[in-house]
């Protein structure tokens, strides 16, 4: 019998990434899992490992910037496994990385409204199910960057998000409590997904901030890290071996970040 087993567990950008990674080791310890993305062919890939390897899971589609589209996503999951246990919030963007007078308007606005209130809506919708199985737990990737390091040039909007998502998990933490439902932020550090691949940077060497370690990188495993070890971090806090445990930051970046 698993950790999660009987449970049900909802993760946005769950396609690919950490998303697929705390997937399959959720599905590992038994969570029957949707895998909520805007990409249906990877989305598809991950179900059909998950079900090929013995574990239950689906794909529906989900754009987490678009209120109808969380809405629909969270019911299709609840309509097939009629419960909802677990929610990753974990859908984000670095989107783009400039300095702040070159920033446009609406680059600000897109990467705020799919981090940020990408994570309200997801966790807006989720909650009402998560009262109804009486308690459950969300998680919300943040990250290391805009609540403990602030070198990344040009990373406002984001950085800015990943802080918001901290304070957001802190509110709802104490307003869910009583209800048996436990909030934590996940803030990975450097793990190898293809996030950077996707990030847009703009005049970032014209800002003058540049990190340097002469002596090479004392973290573990030199800072770097994989989409499992957020996973294995994941698996904590939705377990019940992490029950007590709500309102809190995870670091998962061998320390790295204790550096800057």
């Amino acid at each position: 019998m698993g950790m999660l087993t009987g449970k049900v567990a909802f993760i946005t950008e769950g396609a690919s990434g950490i998303g697929a990674g705390t997937a399959r080791r959720f599905a590992q310890e038994g969570a029957r899992v949707a895998l909520a993305d805007v990409q249906p062919e990877e989305g598809e890939k991950v179900r059909d490992e998950i079900t090929q390897a013995g574990g239950e899971a689906l794909y529906v589609p989900c754009d987490v910037s678009d209120e109808q589209s969380v809405r629909d996503a969270i019911e299709a999951t609840v309509a097939a496994y009629g419960r909802l246990d677990i929610v990753f919030a974990n859908a984000g963007i670095n989107g783009v990385w400039a300095p702040i007078d070159e920033l446009h308007p609406d680059e600000w606005d897109r990467t705020l409204n799919i981090n940020l209130r990408g994570t309200y809506l997801t966790v807006h919708y989720a909650v009402p199910h998560l009262k109804r199985a009486g308690g459950g737990s969300i998680l919300i990737t943040s990250s290391v960057n805009g609540n403990r390091t602030f070198s990344s040039a040009g990373a406002s909007a984001y950085s800015a998000s990943k802080a918001g998502q901290v304070a957001l998990t802190k509110m709802i933490a104490l307003e869910l409590g009583r209800h048996n439902i436990r909030c934590n932020a996940i803030c990975p550090g450097l793990i190898h997904t293809n996030i950077q691949e996707r990030t847009n940077q703009r005049h970032t060497d014209q800002i003058g901030i540049k990190v340097e370690l002469p002596d090479g990188n004392p973290a573990l495993h030199g800072g770097e890290g994989e989409p499992v070890d957020v996973a294995d971090a994941c698996l904590f806090l939705a377990s019940d071996l992490g029950r007590h445990v709500s309102g809190t930051e995870l670091y998962v970046d061998g320390g790295a970040s204790l550096l800057r």
